[in-house]
């Protein structure tokens, strides 16, 4: 059995980070919520653009992901600022967070008085929840306990060649020590939908992959887009891909072979192992969020042409399988795979370093986006402000 460093949280779940976490639950509350960070070593923000102005869905996956950010097992704690006006529920995003056992405080800045008061209060308030935090111990824990989200961006034709499929190499791997993958990317699976569907371990799973399908193209038909250029992306083709379904056929490959067990919506909690699929979008930063949201502790991430971009919970593994990127971009690169296309390594190889690459930032090895500080943050929106 194969095991890493993590934190046992009071719910039984395992953190592989100990961040306290800082959340705004509206735009409104941003400023007040960077100034308590800006303050406090050992937090971690997340300021957005939502949580008022929504209803419905909307309304309703804002929360989701608010709600996710804080149980991910990689936080410890949780500072919550709201406004007090808003259209989110602070005090019911508290009471579900409290649902793990974690210590979680809630601030409003109508109540407290302003901006200058509530910055105060929540220094205080965010220092007394890292000590809290610091206090929860290192230990060694089963690899099963690792939910992995695998992620491309910025994809190039060395992507469906190395990268993508050594990394489904090591997902593999992953899934054969008893832990979780999850895929996200429905635009990005489209035109090779039915490979992945000859996995699912039944008819309705097989059908609700394929509805996340027919619900976007539905969607583009409905706004009289196109959504060529958009995907693949003008550096996609740049890089030599063709078509959507050329980029799905390498972006599917991301998963290994394992059976699927499941399909969740956007930042729907992974409740069981294995393979799942999450119904999110293909952009980059709100994908990685989905997937923090849903419980993932650690994301692998392929690109052809390089991005540089993280996510401030879950560390993030740069792979690339373009020899010029991994060193024109040496400060954002984890682990260059072009040695497959050069004939110094095989796929299972490569899969084997990514699959040893996790088990050391699984154990507190800090990733180049970790070092950088980029901790990019973005919810999908589904509908109109009002």
């Amino acid at each position: 059995m194969t095991y890493m460093k993590g934190y046992r949280r009071p719910d039984g779940k395992v953190g592989i980070r100990n961040h306290v976490l800082l959340m705004p639950t509206v735009v409104c509350a941003n400023q007040v919520v960077n100034r308590i960070q800006q303050e406090t070593r050992g937090t971690v923000a997340i300021p957005h653009q939502h949580g008022c102005s929504q209803i419905g869905k909307d309304m309703e996956q804002t929360h989701r992901v608010l709600v996710g950010m804080g149980k991910n097992p990689n936080v410890g704690a949780v500072l919550i600022v709201s406004l007090g006006c808003e259209v989110m529920d602070a005090e019911k995003i508290r009471e579900e967070i409290r649902e793990t056992g974690k210590p979680v405080y809630w601030l409003d800045i109508q109540e407290e008085g302003g901006s200058v008061k509530t910055i105060q209060k929540g220094i205080e308030a965010a220092r007394s929840l890292v000590i809290q935090s610091e206090q929860t111990p290192l230990e060694d824990v089963p690899l099963s306990e690792l939910i992995v989200g695998v992620k491309c961006g910025g994809s190039d034709a060395t992507s469906g060649l190395c990268s993508n499929p050594a990394l489904g190499k090591a997902s593999d791997l992953i899934v054969n020590k008893g832990g979780s993958i999850v895929m996200g990317e429905t635009t990005e699976i489209i035109g090779a939908e039915h490979i992945v569907a000859k996995k699912a371990v039944s008819k309705e799973i097989r059908e609700k992959l394929y509805l996340c399908i027919e619900r976007f193209e539905k969607e583009i038909q409905r706004l009289g887009v196109d959504m060529r250029g958009g995907n693949p992306s003008p550096g996609n083709i740049a890089g030599g891909l063709s078509s959507i379904e050329e980029k799905s056929l390498g972006c599917i490959s991301k998963a290994g072979n394992s059976p699927l067990k499941g399909v969740v919506e956007y930042a729907e909690p992974i409740l069981g192992k294995g393979f799942y699929f999450m119904d999110s979008p293909g952009n980059d930063i709100e994908c990685v969020t989905g997937m923090a949201a849903s419980g993932v502790q650690l994301v692998c991430f392929t690109t052809g042409v390089g991005t540089p971009t993280g996510n401030p919970i879950v560390p993030v593994i740069k792979i690339t399988g373009n020899k010029l990127t991994g060193k024109r971009l040496e400060d954002n690169i984890d682990i260059d795979t072009s040695t497959v296309l050069g004939g110094l390594e095989t796929l299972e190889q490569a899969g084997e370093r990514i699959f040893d690459e996790i088990v050391k930032v699984a154990s507190n090895c800090m990733t180049k986006a970790e070092i950088l500080g980029h901790q990019e943050f973005s919810i999908n929106r589904i509908g109109i402000s009002l």
